[in-house]
């Protein structure tokens, strides 16, 4: 009879693989996605919550930048952390099992359980450690539930097919798709590279497929189980790289928030849209222009000027610089496409300088990093320099190069040269 219970005891199986590191709180990971909610990074969360940004940054891509379902606070059914730190304590006192259940409150088969079942085995006898416990009864709570995706090879076949961009004609041949770039796994690809002309997206496929299968319950799935597939790990379902297939080829998700950051550090107060002179908002005085930045396929990229009253446009030419193509790329490297803040400085100086003084009033920009040297500007051009201020998510009648608006539009008309 002993030996049977011995042989159930979960402290008495094989070895584990080390726990390592003891498991952060639940309470600890639910502080980090509110964080997360708020809009900051990962390192900056980490530092609000008081953990490593190492360990920050491996929940924020472990879970796909989206908060685990499983977020909800325990019920108390189950032992918790404090209440088995409270248990080691007593039990290295010297205490009994009904003592130590009085103390916690629980039933003494409870404790009875926990002191044989999750008691560390690594010194040859049963030693209770509540980090031990923790991460024993963690690993026990694990629910070998598979995705919906792993399970169904039809729906899976369905799914693979359409995200990777998959044609095939009437008798079956397939048709070759867009060639798409390598895979990182952190950096979203080029425009060049995504393969989405003709991959379908997630929303695209959970409707459609109940069109093709009215009547089978077991080919159906939602949009969000997708974008599950794709970026949580462990899920094991579709290939990492059918991210580059998407519409923004994202490595992580990015939090709704995040976009509304406010990052521009390099726009000084005095060179925002509401300093700039008024005689620029009726187009009546001569000399204040509107800039842009267009880029292109393969990098390329070219500056626009245009004056205010007489909407006369100037182009600004963005050479590459020397070592493109030839210098590898690395992150935080030197910009040498041709439009770093440094080349656009020197590009558009060059271009007004060819104006009279009195035809160089003030410049308009959006926030581009492109013109973080502002400053410099304004000291070798006598250029009064205005960024403007805009936001996401509302619309507004002018088109998308025109930077005295106070809001973005979400879908532009189409571009006319005499337009405001």
């Amino acid at each position: 009879m002993v030996r049977r219970q011995q042989a159930a005891d979960r402290a008495l199986r094989p070895k584990l693989r080390s726990p390592g590191h003891p498991r952060y709180q639940r309470h600890v990971e639910a502080a980090f996605w509110t964080e997360i909610a708020k809009g900051l990074l990962a390192e900056e969360a980490a530092a609000v919550i008081g953990v490593a940004p190492a360990v920050a940054t491996r929940w924020f891509r472990q879970c796909g930048g989206m908060r685990p379902f499983d977020s909800k606070p325990p019920s108390g059914r189950y032992l918790s952390f404090s209440e088995r730190e409270e248990i080691a304590l007593l039990r290295a006192q010297g205490k009994g099992v009904r003592e130590i259940a009085r103390e916690v409150g629980r039933h003494p088969g409870t404790i009875s359980r926990e002191l044989r079942r999750n008691a560390a085995t690594r010194s040859g006898k049963l030693d209770y450690r509540a980090s031990v416990a923790q991460w024993k009864a963690d690993i026990a709570a694990r629910r070998p539930k598979a995705a919906k995706l792993v399970a169904n090879p039809r729906l899976h076949a369905y799914v693979q097919e359409r995200r990777s961009g998959q044609i095939t004609t009437s008798g079956g041949m397939p048709i070759a798709g867009p060639v798409t770039g390598s895979w990182t796994g952190r950096n979203k690809p080029h425009r060049k590279d995504r393969a989405w002309v003709q991959a379908w997206s997630p929303e695209q496929i959970a409707n459609r497929i109940k069109l093709d299968f009215p009547d089978d319950e077991s080919m159906r799935i939602s949009h969000e189980a997708i974008y599950q597939a794709l970026y949580i790990q462990g899920r094991g379902a579709l290939k990492r790289e059918l991210i580059l297939c998407l519409r923004t080829g994202r490595a992580p998700r990015a939090p709704r928030a995040r976009s509304r950051r406010k990052t521009w550090a390099h726009v000084t107060p005095e060179a925002l849209i509401s300093e700039r002179p008024a005689e620029a908002e009726d187009r009546a005085v001569p000399g204040h222009w509107e800039g842009d930045l267009i880029i292109g396929l393969e990098r390329s990229a070219i500056g626009t000027v245009v004056e205010r009253s007489t909407r006369f446009t100037m182009l600004v030419h963005l050479p590459r610089e020397e070592g493109y193509g030839t210098i590898p790329r690395t992150k935080n490297g030197p910009a040498l496409a041709g439009y770093g803040a440094i080349s656009m400085k020197k590009a558009l100086a060059n271009t007004m300088s060819m104006l009279p003084e009195q035809s160089t009033r003030s410049l308009t920009w959006d926030r581009g990093k492109e013109m973080s040297a502002h400053t410099q500007f304004r000291v070798e051009t006598g250029t009064a320099p205005s960024a403007s201020t805009w936001t996401s998510g509302s619309t507004c009648p002018c088109p998308r190069w025109c930077p005295d608006r106070a809001v973005q539009p979400t879908k532009p008309p189409a571009w006319r040269p005499d337009a405001s």
